[in-house]
């Protein structure tokens, strides 16, 4: 059975693919909480906005979004290198 060595393009997209992780995680608990969710559990429901959502929340959905989709096309890449390989 031969021995699987990753080629660069994999290695590389490994890496995105951990530090988009982190940035997506990150992403997500930075945001505040709309209530009926899993923060209403522990408390975190009782504070409501009255506003529209601020430009820096709008913001924060954006690069969430875009991080995510950077994400699901690394894996997608990764998976097609692999069948490939």
């Amino acid at each position: 059975m031969p021995l699987v060595t990753m080629s660069t393009p994999l290695i590389v997209l490994s890496i995105i693919l951990i530090l988009t992780s982190l940035l997506l995680t990150l992403a997500i608990l930075v945001h505040k909480s709309r209530g009926g969710g899993m923060s209403d559990l522990f408390g975190g429901g009782m504070s409501t906005s009255f506003g529209g959502a601020s430009l820096a929340e709008r913001n924060l959905d954006r690069i969430t979004v875009v991080v995510g989709l950077v994400w699901l096309v690394c894996i997608v890449a990764m998976l097609l290198l692999w069948k490939v390989a």
